[in-house]
């Protein structure tokens, strides 16, 4: 590729603009009603209700750890209504909007960053994989996974799609790489679905890649787009196109969703140390949620009870995120040994009894000192 070609403006995939007005795609039409944007609005807005309390309840000592979705509402939300209840989801640990559209309860998530479960539902279930921590890996797991469902026949129009989400930091990793590989030669169906939101931590975009990474995706021979990840129509639309490219047996597509962290990387980052406040103001002017607002207002879609309806919900909904937190039992000590392994495993065995061993004998020194 010329130097020119790698710098050339990318397309953006847009129907709604930050000040709120609609506009056609002739790739990506869009069919929604009035009731179904009401409803994308309720879940971006209770979707950040429950990750501000989550960030709160960290900063009070209730929860670990706590990665933010702030700012990445409608890349989650329009990308999860997308997902027909067949498809299987692969997130990585911030995908707490897409759990949301799986019917994944805030409480579960919180459980685990609370420490007090391993991920606590059934992925099968809820089409909905578990959290997955290493960067990059759930990109191979969810390759593997299309692949088993392409040889078992159950592609088609009402088969199933597969999508794994990961950040732009993960497309630096050789996992990430390596299922773009198996999926193009595979002709597996999968989305991979990048949520660009310019840092892989405190590194930012330009230090991760030349051209835009929606582009990568030709040199693995399928295609990619980029939308706009503060649009929740655009990526309703685009996301939905790329499942059902993927279902009808067409192979992967790379979505890069263009969006921005507004907060840290997790709680236990500081951006103010590697990024310009300007940087942050521009694209709160960009905001989801504001933009489907304005859109509503604009076009008379909904009046000041509504909005304060939703409101009063949020409030209801950190009210039962708080309350479920801290009212969860710790765990036993040796419950971490519990559901290692499908089957019985003998070492498995042996250091859940040398634990359990270690543990008793603070109880054996405890009673000689009372003697």
């Amino acid at each position: 590729m010329s130097d020119t070609a790698a710098h050339e403006e990318p397309e953006l995939i847009q129907l709604l603009t930050p000040e709120g007005e609609l506009k056609e795609h002739p790739d990506y039409p869009l069919d929604i009603s009035a009731e179904e944007i009401r409803a994308l609005y309720r879940d971006l807005v209770l979707v950040r209700r429950v990750d501000s309390e989550a960030v709160s309840l960290q900063r009070q000592g209730e929860l670990g750890l706590w990665a933010s979705l702030l700012g990445q509402e409608a890349a989650q939300i329009g990308s999860g209504r997308a997902l027909r209840d067949k498809d299987m989801a692969f997130p990585s640990y911030r995908e707490h909007g897409v759990a949301w559209c799986r019917g994944i309860e805030p409480k579960e998530l919180l459980g685990m960053f609370r420490g007090v479960t391993n991920g606590g539902w059934d992925p099968h279930e809820q089409g909905f994989h578990l959290y997955t921590i290493v960067i990059g890996s759930q990109t191979l797991h969810a390759t593997g996974y299309a692949m088993g469902v392409q040889r078992d026949g159950a592609v088609g129009e009402d088969g199933t799609a597969v999508i794994s989400y990961f950040g732009d930091g993960a497309t630096s990793q050789g996992d990430t790489n390596e299922a773009f590989n198996f999926a193009s030669v595979n002709n597996a169906p999968v989305v991979f679905f990048c949520q660009n939101n310019q840092w892989a931590i405190s590194e930012p975009l330009e230090r991760q890649a030349r051209v835009p990474i929606y582009r990568r995706a030709a040199g693995f021979g399928f295609p990619g787009v980029r939308v706009d990840g503060n649009d929740v129509l655009a990526c309703l639309a685009v996301t939905r196109a790329a499942l059902d490219n993927a279902r009808s047996g067409n192979g992967p597509t790379l979505v890069e969703a263009f969006t921005y962290r507004m907060g840290a990387h997790t709680t236990n980052d500081d951006p103010t140390r590697y990024r310009d406040a300007a940087e942050l103001d521009e694209w709160k002017a960009k905001d989801p949620i504001l933009r489907v607002r304005r859109y509503l207002e604009l076009n008379g879609l909904a009046d000041e009870a509504f909005f304060t309806a939703i409101d009063e919900e949020a409030d209801k909904v950190g009210e039962r995120v708080r309350t479920e937190c801290r009212s969860m039992p710790d765990p036993e000590p040796l419950d971490i040994f519990h559901e290692v392994y499908a089957e019985p495993n003998v070492h498995i065995d042996r250091q859940r009894s040398e634990f359990a061993d270690y543990l008793a004998s603070f109880e054996d020194a405890g009673a000689e000192g009372g003697r």
